[in-house]
C-alpha cells in the first residue's frame, strides 16, 4: 500500500512537472512562432532561391558534424532514473568537447574541398560561423541536460525565446539591408554567443575535465544504441540533403527548403515541445504501463488535433498566398513539393511521438530497425527521383518513405496496446470537414488578401465546431490541461 502511495505522488509531480513543462514550452511558442515565422517569411522575400539554398545546405552540412558530438551520452544521461553526479557530467563534457573540437577542426579544413564539390556560391563565412554556433552549442549541453532532467523546461524557455529574437531580428534587419548570405552569418554569431552566456546564468554548473572509463562505459551502453538511431535518422535525412545538393544544386536546394519549411510550421509549434518534455517524463513512467499508455495516447491525440488542420490549412491558402503577394511569385515553383512535404509530415506527426516512447522506454533495438528500413528506403527512391523529376522528385520520394510509417503503428500497438484508431479518427473526420467547407467557400470567394483571411476564418470555424461535436470529451479534456498549464506556468 505505501508503494501504491507513493508511486501515485511520483506520477503526481510527474505530471504537475510535465503539464507545467509543455506549458512553459506552448507559451515560448506562441511568442517564438510568430518571430520565427514572420522572420522567414520576410528573408524569403528579400534574399533569392539560391540564397536560401545554401542557408540551408550549409546548415545540413555542420548538423551532419552534429551526431558526433556526443555519441548518445546525454540521452543516456537524461533517459537514467537516477539524478546524475559531478563525475558523470564532467566525463561527458570531456568526451564531448574532445569530439567537437576535432570536428571544428576537420571541418575548416574541408572548406576547399567543399567548395570545389559544391554549389558553395559565398558561403564561406556562414559555413565558419555555423562550426563556431556548433562549438558554442556543445558547450550548453551539461546546462541544458540538467535544465531537462528536471524537467525545467521553463528555463530553456528563455535561453530559446532570446537566441530566436536575437537571431531572427538581425537576420532580418541585415537582408533588408543587402547583405545577402552574410546576414545568416552575423544572426548565427551574435544567437550562439547571447545563448550560451544566458543559459550558464541560468544553470551553472562547476565545469570541469576527467575521464572514468566504467562512466563512460555505463553511459555508452545506452548512448550508442540510442546514437545508432541519430545516425541512420541524419543519413536518412541530412547526408541525403547534401546528396541532393549535388544534384540540384543550391536553387533547388531553395525551393525545397522554403517548401520543408513551410510544411514544418506547426510542427515546430507543438510536436517538438511535446517530444521534448515526453522523453524524460515517459522515461519515469516505463514502470506503469497503463499510465504509460494513457499518456502516449493522450501526446498523439493532441498532436494531431491541432497539427492536422494547420497541414492542411498551409497546403489550401499557400497558392492563394503566391497569387496575392507579386514578391512571392518566385515560389510558385515550390507549391507541388510544398503539398508532398506536408502529406511526409502528416505521417510522421503520427509516428515520431511513438518512435519517442520507444527509446524513452529503452527499446532503442526497435527503433533501430525501424530507421534502418527508413534508410534504405530513402536512398533507393530520393536520389534517382530527384535525378529523375528534380525537386518534385526528391519531395515525392519522402513521402513515399513517410507513408510507411504504419509499420510502427503497428509495433506500438503491440508494445504499449495504444489504439491508433482512438487518437486518429476525430482528428482525421474533423480536418476533412473543414478541408470541404474551403473547397466549397473558395467557388464564392475571389483571390484576394481579404478571402485568403476569411478562409483562413472560416477553416479555423468549420475545425472547431466538428471536433466539438465528434470528440467532446476529448476536446473538454484538451481545454483543461490547456489552462493547467497557463495556471502553472505563470506562477
Amino acid at each position: 500500500m505505501m508503494e501504491n502511495k507513493s508511486g501515485a505522488a511520483e506520477y503526481a509531480e510527474i505530471k504537475k512537472r510535465t503539464i507545467s513543462g509543455v506549458g512553459s514550452l506552448v507559451l515560448r511558442n506562441l511568442l517564438i512562432q510568430p518571430i520565427s515565422f514572420f522572420g522567414f517569411v520576410f528573408l524569403s522575400v528579400y534574399l533569392q532561391r539560391w540564397e536560401l539554398g545554401i542557408f540551408w545546405a550549409v546548415t545540413e552540412v555542420v548538423g551532419f558534424l552534429g551526431y558526433f558530438s556526443d555519441v548518445g551520452l546525454a540521452a543516456a544521461i537524461i533517459q537514467k532514473k537516477e539524478k546524475p553526479d559531478i563525475k558523470e557530467l564532467r566525463a561527458t563534457f570531456t568526451v564531448q568537447q574532445v569530439l567537437v573540437i576535432s570536428l571544428v577542426l576537420i571541418a575548416f579544413f574541408l572548406t576547399p574541398w567543399l567548395e570545389t564539390r559544391f554549389d558553395f556560391q559565398n558561403g564561406r563565412y556562414l559555413y565558419w560561423v555555423l562550426l563556431f554556433g556548433f562549438f558554442t552549442s556543445s558547450l550548453k549541453t551539461i546546462p541544458s541536460i540538467l535544465l531537462e532532467k528536471e524537467l525545467r523546461f521553463d528555463k530553456i524557455s528563455i535561453v530559446d525565446l532570446v537566441e530566436q529574437i536575437v537571431f531572427t531580428g538581425l537576420a532580418v534587419f541585415l537582408a533588408w539591408r543587402g547583405m545577402g548570405v552574410n546576414s545568416w552569418a552575423w544572426a548565427i554569431f551574435f544567437r550562439s554567443i547571447s545563448g550560451l552566456v544566458l543559459i550558464y546564468i541560468l544553470s551553472p554548473w562547476p565545469i570541469g575535465f576527467n575521464f572514468h572509463f566504467k562512466i563512460v562505459k555505463r553511459l555508452f551502453s545506452f548512448g550508442i544504441p540510442f546514437q545508432a538511431n541519430s545516425l541512420l535518422a541524419m543519413l536518412k535525412d541530412r547526408l541525403v540533403n547534401i546528396f541532393l545538393w549535388r544534384i540540384l544544386g543550391s536553387e533547388g536546394v531553395g525551393v525545397l527548403g522554403w517548401a520543408q519549411r513551410w510544411a514544418q510550421v506547426p510542427l515546430r509549434f507543438l510536436m517538438d515541445q511535446v517530444v521534448r518534455v515526453s522523453f524524460p517524463a515517459y522515461s519515469k513512467l516505463q514502470s506503469d504501463k497503463d499510465i504509460l499508455k494513457k499518456a502516449l495516447e493522450r501526446s498523439v491525440f493532441l498532436v494531431n488535433i491541432v497539427v492536422f488542420p494547420v497541414l492542411v490549412g498551409i497546403g489550401f491558402l499557400m497558392p492563394k498566398v503566391i497569387i496575392v503577394f507579386e514578391k512571392y511569385h518566385k515560389w510558385s515553383i515550390g507549391i507541388i513539393p510544398l503539398w508532398l512535404y506536408l502529406g511526409s509530415f502528416a505521417w510522421g506527426v503520427v509516428t515520431t511521438p511513438l518512435v519517442n516512447a520507444f527509446n524513452s522506454v529503452g527499446k532503442v533495438r526497435l527503433t533501430l530497425n525501424l530507421m534502418v528500413f527508413w534508410t534504405v528506403l530513402t536512398w533507393l527512391l530520393v536520389p534517382p527521383l530527384a535525378k529523375l523529376l528534380g525537386t518534385t522528385g526528391a519531395a515525392l520520394g519522402l513521402f513515399i518513405v513517410s507513408s510507411t510509417s504504419f509499420v510502427a503503428w503497428i509495433m506500438a500497438k503491440k508494445q504499449f496496446g495504444i489504439s491508433m484508431t482512438r487518437v486518429l479518427v476525430s482528428p482525421l473526420l474533423a480536418t476533412l470537414t473543414m478541408f470541404l467547407v474551403l473547397e466549397l467557400s473558395d467557388y464564392l470567394i475571389p483571390d484576394s488578401l481579404p478571402a485568403v483571411i476569411a478562409l483562413v476564418i472560416i477553416g479555423a470555424v468549420s475545425y472547431g465546431a466538428t471536433t466539438w461535436l465528434i470528440a467532446n470529451n476529448e476536446v473538454r479534456w484538451l481545454i483543461k490541461n490547456i489552462k493547467e498549464c497557463l495556471k502553472k506556468s505563470s506562477k
